[in-house]
């Protein structure tokens, strides 16, 4: 089974890529820096979410001071973003979770611990779902072997065959990750820009292009929709 998704997970990099093009290497933040961003980003548009992170830096440059702000106060500079108010219950709170157990907010302790361990660590502070806290070990500092899946890639995962309809979206994180080590931290980071561009751009939730689409040749959903 793994072989199998593995040469799927080959197929996929390389059509994306000759699609998209590889993904510019970003600037990657700190583990705790990403952890903030990737919570304001849940159901959220990326240059939204990126606006409301900048403010909160502006407002309190240091994670401590956000970890003793008041929710409201918190509401007040992320309000564009989706489910304000409950982002800004959540951020305060696992900040300061994160502090006492992590001194300093150093998570980049985890750089040595068995990665599904470090996503269930993550996992136990408010807010932090099975997104963020991939996120937060695969695109930071921390470059951990993890794949990200948000609802873009999950759709597209689906809509492939790669997972069943009712799959979730740790399943379909899940199998990447184990199937895919070759790729290694960057290349599932790399991966998962690209399915996510593919989501917004082509396989869309309302109507998916399948005639533009670089993976349709070996897609269940695209070969119904030829038929």
């Amino acid at each position: 089974m793994f072989d199998f998704e593995s040469r799927e997970l080959a197929f996929w990099d390389h059509a994306l890529s000759r699609s998209f093009g590889r993904v510019i290497e970003p600037r990657r933040r700190k583990p705790i820096g990403q952890l903030v961003r990737s919570m304001l980003g849940c159901r959220t548009r990326d240059e939204v979410a990126l606006h409301a992170y900048h403010r909160l830096g502006r407002r309190w440059p240091k994670a401590r001071d956000l970890a003793r702000a008041s929710p409201a106060e918190v509401e007040r500079e992320i309000r564009a973003v989706t489910f304000a108010e409950a982002k800004a219950e959540h951020l305060p709170a696992a900040l300061g979770r994160i502090e006492a157990d992590f001194p300093g907010f150093r998570l980049d302790r985890l750089a040595a611990w068995p990665v599904e361990a470090a996503r269930a660590a993550l996992e136990r502070y408010p807010g932090v779902g099975q997104k963020v806290a991939a996120s937060t070990l695969n695109a930071s500092t921390l470059r951990r072997p993890i794949f990200i899946v948000d609802s873009h890639v999950h759709r597209v995962m689906i809509r492939f065959g790669t997972v069943s309809d009712n799959a979730t979206a740790r399943a379909a994180s899940e199998l990447v990750t184990i199937s895919g080590h070759a790729l290694g931290a960057d290349g599932m980071f790399q991966l998962f820009r690209n399915m996510k561009r593919l989501g917004q751009t082509i396989c869309r939730f309302e109507a998916p292009d399948c005639s533009t689409c670089p993976l349709a040749s070996r897609c269940r959903t695209a070969g119904k929709r030829s038929i």
